[in-house]
């Protein structure tokens, strides 16, 4: 029986990622847990180019319903090993948390890790965001309905 891997902090999170810090492109990965926030999988969402990589809702949260999970971390590296978030990265971070507040799915955190020992955490920086207004949630939908069209 294989030894499940329980998120308990930021740390955890960086240490299960681990095979991805040094990679020279950026990689996006959604790591599923349970209600208990034993890690069910991680999946490889997208690999991009040096300094970017192409990110919707629509993929990250697949393999999430894919595994009825009742939570999610979100990770990417910096290949730079710069640990700061890009606007993008704000963007990206705030239409998940949006995503996954509509959903049902609880937001862990989302982590930038690096080559370095550095790692950058939304949810110890005040920026994981779980309250949205019901006009900010229709607004998205409209917006997500108007990019699959």
């Amino acid at each position: 029986m294989k030894q499940q891997i329980k998120i308990r902090n930021p740390k955890d999170i960086v240490a299960a990622t681990q095979k991805w810090k040094k990679c020279r492109q950026e990689n996006f990965l959604v790591i599923t847990m349970d209600g208990g926030h034993d890690i069910i999988k991680i999946h490889h969402v997208t690999k991009g180019l040096l300094n970017k990589t192409i990110v919707h809702p629509r993929e990250c949260f697949f393999p999430a319903i894919k595994d009825y999970c009742a939570a999610v971390a979100f990770v990417h590296n910096h290949p730079s090993g710069h640990t700061y978030p890009s606007p993008e990265d704000d963007n990206i971070t705030d239409r998940l948390c949006m995503a996954g507040g509509i959903l049902g799915i609880e937001i862990i955190d989302h982590i930038i890790i690096t080559p370095h020992s550095g790692y950058f955490s939304y949810r110890e920086n005040g920026k994981i965001i779980e309250d949205y207004s019901t006009e900010e949630q229709k607004l998205f939908i409209e917006e997500l309905a108007a990019e699959g069209k």
